[in-house]
């Protein structure tokens, strides 16, 4: 494994049951300028600094945050240094006034104790900028990923590793033990998934998902969501009844990613022209496509479980909608591009195709593409289909 050899220069000790104690100390990159930190960096940092109960009600109060508002169990360095124990989304929920936790003060936040270890290595190594180093750290999009979170026993010390960025399903990891003096030591050794769902695992990682609004945050930021809890509210523009294309609940079949990397991401993009009722040619130039897109993460233990989505995909489907585009993808970053596809309107009798371009990342996992038509959606309403490596329930509700 690549990991391997970037630790053979640390200084171990053996100790019993084939584990290593390891003494991290002085061992920092020699560099006047720190344009980009290393995952590994921070995952020895975190070894070294004297986590304590504190600061492991802080990251569990994080993840637990960000896992609440929809996202992986993660905390970012952003907020770690600018809001201890925020998650991911309460930023949001802050800004738009809608926060009702009450705040909550550590004595020792887990960023004062990062800071210590950084100006002690500075030292040791004598030209690095601990200024600069914690400046870049807190602008990057590195965080503490803590997979089964929710079954932490509230005592435990973390095993603390990276992701190898390689797929790999193994890595080197670190586990604080204390000794009966009250000693702290840190002990080598090899971390798997397995040994996650065992034990409380902190995964320095990168963000992925934080750029996009769950579907609990939109319902908590919009009032038309309801009270956060998926409740269904449409707007009628007159007494006519109309249809609703709602994506009723999703379940994913596996997951796409290396677990180091965390949770799957998975986009759901729908492309049509709502409220279309036209009856000449002409007409249809005055129509734009539109486009809605929803993020739904699934955590490690969801795969295989449905998730209620309850989200409206069109808002109003008229008889003259023939087909849509429709595409699910899982979010793996690099550069934007775009699917270009067609969608089918009918006006007196005659199909109009329209082109939509449904946008995507580059390394990003296509599940599935394509057309679904409005046939599909009468006779399959609520009944559940399966699309690649995930399953989709629609249903047409008639206002």
């Amino acid at each position: 494994m690549r990991t391997r050899f970037l630790w053979a220069l640390l200084l171990v000790v053996p100790v019993a049951a084939g584990c290593e104690r390891v003494d991290h100390s002085g061992d920092f990159p020699q560099q006047a300028e720190v344009p980009e930190i290393a995952l590994e960096d921070i995952a020895r940092i975190l070894s070294e600094i004297p986590i304590g109960a504190q600061q492991m009600e802080e990251v569990h109060d994080a993840v637990d945050a960000s896992s609440g508002n929809g996202y992986d169990e993660e905390y970012t360095m952003r907020d770690l240094f600018s809001d201890p124990g925020a998650g991911v989304g309460d930023s949001q929920a802050k800004a738009a006034g809608i926060y009702t936790k009450a705040p909550k003060h550590y004595e020792r936040p887990l960023k004062d104790l990062i800071a210590e270890q950084v100006r002690l290595r500075a030292t040791k190594a004598g030209d690095i900028s601990p200024e600069a180093y914690l400046a870049a750290l807190q602008a990057s999009d590195i965080q503490i990923y803590w997979p089964y979170s929710e079954q932490w026993d509230g005592t435990s010390w973390p095993v603390i590793t990276f992701d190898p960025l390689d797929g790999a399903s193994r890595n080197v990891g670190y586990r604080l033990v204390e000794g009966v003096d009250g000693s702290r030591t840190v002990e080598e050794l090899i971390v798997d998934e397995a040994l996650a769902m065992e034990a409380p695992v902190w995964v320095v990682n990168r963000n992925d998902d934080s750029l996009y609004p769950t579907l609990e945050m939109r319902r908590r930021l919009d009032p038309h969501w309801g009270e956060g809890g998926g409740s269904l509210i449409v707007n009628k523009a007159d007494d006519q009844p109309f249809k609703t294309l709602i994506l009723k609940d999703f379940k994913a079949l596996r997951n796409f990613d290396s677990w180091f990397s965390g949770a799957s991401e998975v986009v759901i993009r729908c492309g049509c022209v709502e409220h279309f009722v036209s009856s000449t040619e002409a007409e249809l130039l005055l129509y734009n496509p539109s486009v809605t897109d929803f993020m739904v993460v699934v955590k490690r233990g969801e795969v295989g479980t449905v998730k209620p989505f309850g989200a409206v995909l069109v808002s109003q489907w008229t008889d003259q909608l023939g087909t849509c585009a429709f595409m699910v993808t899982e979010d793996d970053g690099g550069t934007r591009t775009s699917w270009k596809c067609s969608a089918e309107v009918k006006i007196k009798s005659k199909s109009y195709g329209f082109d939509i371009s449904l946008p995507f990342n580059s390394r990003d996992d296509i599940i599935w593409r394509g057309q679904l038509s409005s046939k599909y959606f009468e006779k399959y309403s609520s009944d559940t289909g399966h699309f690649g490596d995930v399953e989709l329930t629609f249903e047409i509700v008639e206002r």
